[in-house]
């Protein structure tokens, strides 16, 4: 694969919070997914790269969700969701990071995402998290239509079911992202070289 600049990239995780991170995900463990991204975000830190962690929150009485009338609506939890729900997953955020929160799957509508990313020159986005069908490929679809280049890290990614998640990696994500795992992300000086 070819290199990218890594003056001009940015590490994004969807959704690495405690009421996503624990529930049942495929093909790997939301706690194996958190790990990776921990590590991809450590060496993002350590490269002067942007970290930007993206949670999904709603308001007490959800009134600011997406149009529930689906055919397959999102379950509303009876007495509302969990305090901690939104939180982000214990050890991940650290202080130089962009938190941002956002009300549906993708992280772009409704969000400063894109200013954060426009003003710090970003041009390619490394994207990771939870669920890969869902959050995370919301937003690099939208990040395609912005003008971003995407690297998706398929390690960094778990979904509700191998099925669906495999479905995005293998027929989405080539043709709007380049697929890497977590491995062939390496900068060398001031360029990232995927090998």
């Amino acid at each position: 694969m070819s290199d990218f600049d890594l003056r001009a990239a940015a590490l994004v995780l969807i959704d690495l919070q405690n009421g996503i991170v624990g529930m049942p995900l495929e093909p790997r463990s939301g706690t194996t997914t958190l790990a990776t991204g921990k590590s991809l975000a450590g060496r993002f830190r350590a490269a002067g790269a942007p970290v930007i962690l993206l949670r999904v929150a709603f308001a007490e009485d959800f009134a600011d969700r997406p149009p529930p009338r689906v055919d397959q609506p999102m379950a509303r939890p009876e007495g509302g969701l969990p305090a901690d729900w939104s939180t982000l997953a214990e050890g991940l955020a650290q202080p130089t990071d962009i938190v941002i929160t956002k009300r549906q799957w993708g992280a772009f509508y409704g969000t400063e995402l894109d200013l954060q990313l426009r003003r710090r020159g970003v041009r390619t986005i490394v994207l990771g998290g939870v669920a890969t069908n869902f959050g995370v490929e919301s937003t690099a679809r939208q990040a395609w239509e912005h003008g971003y280049e995407v690297i998706l890290v398929e390690d960094a990614c778990a979904g509700i079911s191998a099925e669906l998640h495999d479905m995005a990696i293998r027929h989405i994500f080539p043709r709007i992202a380049r697929v890497a795992q977590s491995r062939d992300i390496t900068f060398a000086g001031a360029s990232g070289e995927l090998a």
